[in-house]
């Protein structure tokens, strides 16, 4: 996926290497917990106001993306 982006990173000196929204410290795992929790990507901008909402949508777009070329 997006290793380095303006939509992730990753970095051993943010987080360990977690993946984390470009530019943040904030984990991409939060939002899909969030998700599977069943909170609106509102609620997780809301939570986490250094995320942009572009960032949010382009990595749901680009996942989708993603698992569709895997069963195509």
């Amino acid at each position: 996926m997006l290793k380095s982006s303006s939509i992730i990173s990753a970095s051993p000196e943010i987080m360990g290497g977690t993946p984390v929204f470009a530019g943040t410290r904030v984990p991409v795992q939060t939002l899909l917990d969030y998700l599977k929790a069943g909170e609106s990507i509102n609620d997780f901008l809301d939570g986490f106001p250094t995320v942009a909402r572009e960032q949010v949508i382009a990595l749901l777009e680009e996942a989708g993306k993603q698992l569709v070329g895997m069963v195509a």
